[in-house]
């Protein structure tokens, strides 16, 4: 056994009377940390020790050197409470028994320590944002059964329908069979993982928009097909949105989103504790929306490949982005959209555009960058 460290005297409030009786208090080292031996002093000098194991010591909190309390009060569990007036003889005694102190006690009286503690915390949650979240959304996704996405995206489009929000298409035959034909040439260029079918469908309704469903549905409004169509813009355009429209199907973004929105709240609930529900819901939107713009960002490099394979020009999908951001601009603009996210919960609706200067508070990259990179064939990202 190891030899015990002499300590400051104290009184010990063992619970028996309500006077304390004078001891000396002995720390002996140990593996799990300090005992503590109160040998009595005076008149209670012939009484036997007590020695109090590790476990039952409830250990005062940390304090700056230049700020010790004038009086200790040690909780002793079963044994009573201990009262030390030497705190310095105290800490100093701790320290050779082997006390170590905790990283939370470094933190609480070091600086330093507090501020390298803050960066390292601050470096893992910025790790967990932008690598570990993602990741792990990903990576889940492969885990959803196809039937289960299937039946998420059906169910999305069915309750678009029942609010009225979509309605039955009002495009001829033959520019539906039209556009099939063109999507069909997308498709042939599209690298799909095993599974996925893709299927175009056209709705009436929610403005100049397109959007894909988590079972790889991709939805072209009468809208977006009308104003393409005035333009002067044509197949070619849509035939970029499309593409757009495949990369999110292709990258399982619907159903990544969806993951992402819960595994972020589980980490600001973490993170946060219960500081304020309105700030883990800020920070979860905010964080929400730089990964729609991810996602976009993800959508058209994967239709800048597959335009290329199709031997398709991007322009036009570029001059529709600009027209539909003029159209927006105008005096009475219409509800529209660039080619929309698979966020599956709103079942990617309208989604309205940002300037440059507030992009952080959009789901899409800023409308002229982005046209600009498409004609480039050099989108950020890619």
């Amino acid at each position: 056994m190891s030899e015990a460290v002499p300590g400051p005297a104290g009184r010990w409030f063992d619970g028996s009377t309500s006077r304390g009786r004078p001891v000396r208090v002995d720390l002996l080292p140990g593996a799990r940390g300090p005992s503590i031996r109160l040998v009595p002093l005076g008149v209670n000098s012939g009484r036997s020790a007590a020695e109090i194991a590790p476990a039952d010591i409830g250990w005062p909190e940390a304090w700056s050197a230049h700020h010790a309390p004038s009086v200790l009060v040690i909780d002793l569990g079963p044994h009573g409470s201990l009262q030390v007036h030497d705190v310095v003889g105290w800490q100093r005694a701790r320290t050779l028994a082997g006390a170590r102190p905790s990283l939370a006690t470094r933190m609480l009286t070091h600086w330093p320590v507090f501020l390298s503690v803050l960066l390292v915390s601050a470096i893992a949650v910025f790790a967990f944002y932008r690598w570990g979240t993602p990741w792990v959304a990903t990576w889940l996704a492969r885990q959803v059964p196809p039937a289960w996405e299937r039946s998420l995206g059906q169910r999305s489009l069915q309750g678009l329908d029942d609010a009225r929000m979509t309605q039955p298409t009002r495009l001829d035959a033959d520019t539906q069979a039209r556009l099939r034909e063109r999507f069909g040439q997308v498709l042939t260029a599209t690298t799909m993982p095993p599974g996925q079918k893709p299927e175009l469908q056209f709705r009436a309704g929610i403005g100049v928009n397109g959007f894909a469903l988590p079972d790889d549905m991709m939805v072209l409004t009468d809208g977006l097909v009308r104003h393409a169509g005035k333009s002067g813009l044509g197949d070619e355009a849509l035939a970029g949105v499309m593409a757009h429209e495949l990369g999110h199907a292709v990258h399982r973004h619907g159903l990544r989103m969806l993951i992402e929105q819960g595994v972020l709240s589980v980490g600001l609930g973490l993170v946060l504790g219960d500081v304020s529900n309105l700030l883990a819901l800020a920070g979860t939107t905010a964080t929400g929306l730089a990964y729609s713009r991810r996602h976009e960002v993800e959508a058209d490099c994967h239709a800048l490949a597959v335009m290329r394979r199709a031997g398709l020009p991007v322009a036009p999908m570029a001059d529709l982005l600009e027209t539909m951001e003029q159209a927006q601009a105008g005096p009475a603009p219409a509800p529209a959209s660039a080619p929309g996210p698979a966020n599956a919960a709103s079942a990617s609706g309208p989604t309205a555009r940002s300037a440059p200067s507030w992009e952080w508070l959009s789901s899409h990259p800023a409308t002229p960058d982005r046209a600009n990179r498409l004609r480039a064939g050099n989108t950020q990202g890619c």
